[in-house]
């Protein structure tokens, strides 16, 4: 993909996190007929089968890898999608889904600051501004204007496994766009999947009591209906838009847009009927000027950017 034209990276990036937004509300709704390590299997049972499918009918060449790329693709796949699931969603169980989107929401901060650390990518002052207005406007949107509610989180078992599930989703991030050099976006994602996928099966058939596989069949129609929602357009675009997104921007540009996600996730929960208050519309406005930060802060003569 050009990187000297990124307008079309930039729109499959919009697409994945609108897609990964609109999850929560509609994943709300199916959690409530299965369980959320069911959910987690089937959307990446659904998205092989698209994927697999895809590649059959195209007649795709498979790339020549050898077997430690093999083994560095799988052990991505295992913990950035497994793990990460696995992660959250035993997190989201002990801990409230405000104390959860913060934590996710440092993702783009943590990734660029890892990135750094690492030196495989720096950032400049104008985007790291950039990345605070993020941060600002996703506080805004989850807090609902009230950032006195930081004050009173506590921290709980649940909170640390969600901030490994956020380290994980990093993790993979960075790796994804090393990986990327030499494996195209679509055989990674397949791959990924893959190795998630066994990663969960594992746990279900570790965990006492567990049957994941049979939950499919018991779902009322609009319960079915989100389960395939969220296995096509979340896992199948989702994640191969973010990954082609990392591989045209690279990793630290790229996390600026998982900021979008509760923006995304609050304006589909109002077109559901959710209430939706003014200071979340300011947050996301504050988003959006974070997102833009690198188009019209350098116009703006501050002695911090000079």
């Amino acid at each position: 993909m050009n990187r000297a034209s990124p307008t079309l990276p930039i729109l499959l990036l919009l697409i994945c996190v609108f897609s990964w937004g609109s999850v929560f509300p509609i994943a709300k709704q199916v959690l409530l007929e299965m369980s959320d390590l069911a959910l987690a299997i089937w959307r990446f049972v659904i998205a092989i089968v698209c994927l697999g499918a895809y590649l059959g009918l195209r007649r795709l060449s498979w790339p020549r890898l050898a077997l430690w790329q093999y083994a560095v693709v799988l052990l991505i796949g295992a913990l950035g999608i497994g793990g990460f699931n696995l992660a959250l969603f035993a997190g989201l169980r002990q801990t409230s889904a405000t104390n959860g989107a913060l934590i996710m929401a440092l993702s783009p901060l943590t990734t660029a600051l890892i990135s750094s650390l690492l030196g495989s990518h720096r950032l400049s002052r104008v985007q790291w501004l950039g990345m605070v207005l993020g941060l600002a406007g996703v506080l805004l949107v989850i807090t609902q204007g009230h950032p006195a509610q930081l004050l009173r989180l506590q921290i709980n078992h649940g909170d640390l496994l969600v901030l490994l599930a956020m380290l994980t989703w990093c993790g993979y991030t960075l790796a994804s766009q090393a990986v990327g050099r030499w494996l195209p976006s679509l055989p990674l994602t397949l791959l990924s999947m893959l190795a998630g996928l066994g990663a969960l099966l594992l746990t279900g058939l570790l965990l006492p009591g567990s049957h994941p596989w049979q939950g499919l069949g018991q779902l009322s129609g609009g319960a079915l209906l989100g389960v395939f929602y969220i296995g096509l357009l979340s896992t199948v675009l989702g994640y191969l838009f973010w990954l082609q997104g990392i591989q045209a921007l690279g990793a630290p540009k790229a996390s600026l847009y998982y900021n979008l996600v509760p923006v995304f996730a609050a304006l589909v929960a109002l077109a559901l009927g959710q209430p939706l208050s003014q200071i979340q519309l300011v947050g996301m406005l504050v988003v959006l000027l974070g997102l833009t930060a690198p188009l019209w802060l350098p116009r703006v003569r501050l002695p911090l950017l000079s």
